[in-house]
């Protein structure tokens, strides 16, 4: 093991980037060199009388870079100059990460990165095309992909269905912005999705919350609303809902769909995360595809960076209407993105980057279960967070301010809440580009403070 020890000044940068670039520094004048390995991140933060999440975070920026590479039970090395990539990567970009968001674990197995950017290199060989202006809903090409992306899923709908949109949330403006006007109602979970309120509130459009068990939404409660209210449209985001990571199960399903079809109300799929639970129930596609608008994003399942989202339409006709809107509104997705899916989507990538989130989201789970036994949440194996129940005493507003600075995405109930008045829960977002040390530590911190052993005055 490597006897080094960073130079760190007082430049007034985060300490974790100065070590990340005393690393690059060091590797580049031969101080470091190929196989080297790091110290452990717990002695190195003993050594520089720093914490561990700093010396953790550090790390994980130097591999991002491409600098070092890390391998569980056996640390940290070195990598070869060959295998750093030209050019480097621009440190700015990657320091850019919103942790409001419901962040996906980002892959670091070599392997895995040196597919990806395989993929991107194959694009680039038809990087003068794809700046060009394209269809709305994608080409044949990529639509072809999205189909059999989408058939893993059990959906095999007319090509012509089928549109690649820029982003579930410009798709469901799009799809809301046909179906209802301002005043009319979309009803929803009682705890939703904080997108698709945006998107009511920037329409006009009146949301109103139903109540939900541990299988989902209540069908006699969806009746009622449906006769008293006349709504527009039903939103669901049915498997792993953000924030409560409830899955609706096939029989509670089918109790919708039968109330849906009954009543010929229109619905938006929201299924961001279907392809992360492993043996997910079928799609309301598969069971009212005449009134079903599915919304396949790839954010969680792929890369939210690419803003891709495949999108079935009940039929052709109301395709060619969303295609209207989206051109309006946005033109057309990124012919670069689109051509870089369907070339990972072909070779087997994309199906790759979807099981490492899987697995390493069910890793990032056993962690939250062991840190934080003794507080109340709901989870699930495969999903990104948790929704905790805050103890007795101690309000989001509280803990949000607390925990500013450590690593973690923390998001207020009332983000969430339509129906009733909010209560003291918090999503914590496991994912992201932390450490799971990083993450183990910031949880930790967590659970202390909510014991009430930590104290930020």
């Amino acid at each position: 093991m490597k006897r080094w020890v960073p130079s760190i000044g007082t430049s007034g940068r985060p300490r974790y980037l100065e070590i990340a670039d005393a690393i690059e520094q060091d590797t580049a004048n031969g101080i470091l060199t190929t196989g080297d390995q790091l110290p452990p991140q717990r002695r190195l933060a003993e050594q520089l009388g720093l914490d561990f999440t700093t010396i953790s975070r550090a790390y994980a920026e130097a591999q991002s870079r491409g600098l070092v590479e890390s391998h569980v039970g056996r640390g940290t090395f070195v990598r070869a100059k060959a295998d750093q990539g030209s050019p480097v990567a621009d440190p700015r970009r990657l320091r850019e990460q919103d942790l409001t968001m419901n962040l996906p674990p980002e892959p670091d197995d070599p392997a895995l990165l040196a597919a990806m950017r395989a993929g991107l290199e194959t694009v680039g060989a038809n990087l003068v095309s794809l700046l060009r202006y394209q269809s709305a809903v994608g080409s044949e090409m990529d639509r072809s992909a999205a189909l059999s992306w989408l058939s893993l899923r059990g959906m095999v709908p007319n090509l012509g269905r089928i549109a690649v949109t820029p982003g579930a949330h410009a798709t469901m403006t799009a799809i809301l912005g046909n179906l209802a006007s301002p005043g009319d109602v979309i009803l929803c979970e009682g705890v939703t999705y904080p997108g698709v309120r945006s998107i009511a509130a920037r329409l006009g459009l009146t949301l109103i919350g139903l109540p939900t068990d541990a299988a989902g939404i209540l069908p006699d409660a969806l009746s009622g609303a449906i006769r008293d209210h006349r709504p527009k449209a039903l939103y669901l985001n049915p498997t792993l809902q953000n924030p409560t990571t409830r899955t609706i199960p096939a029989p509670r399903r089918a109790e919708i769909a039968d109330l849906l079809l009954r009543h010929g109300l229109p619905l938006i799929e929201d299924d961001a995360y279907g392809f992360i639970q492993p043996g997910a129930p079928a799609p309301f596609a598969t069971l009212a595809p005449d009134l079903t608008w599915h919304i396949g994003g790839l954010a969680k399942c792929v890369g939210a960076g690419l803003r891709l989202a495949f999108t079935i339409a009940p039929d052709g006709r109301a395709a060619y209407q969303l295609a209207q809107s989206l051109r309006v509104a946005n033109v057309m997705a990124s012919p670069l993105s689109m051509a870089l899916v369907t070339r990972w989507i072909e070779d087997g990538t994309a199906d790759r980057i979807c099981r490492f989130i899987r697995a390493e989201s069910a890793a990032r789970q056993s962690i939250a279960a062991d840190v934080l036994h003794e507080m109340r949440f709901e989870s699930d194996p495969h999903a990104f967070n948790i929704w905790l129940n805050l103890p007795a005493g101690v309000s989001c507003a509280e803990l949000m301010g607390r925990m500013n600075g450590h690593g973690i995405g923390l998001m207020p109930s009332d983000a969430f809440t339509v129906l009733g008045a909010p209560g003291e829960h918090v999503r914590v977002c496991l994912g992201g580009p932390i450490s799971r040390e990083g993450l183990r530590n910031g949880l930790s911190f967590l659970a202390n403070t909510l014991n009430g052993d930590v104290w930020l005055g």
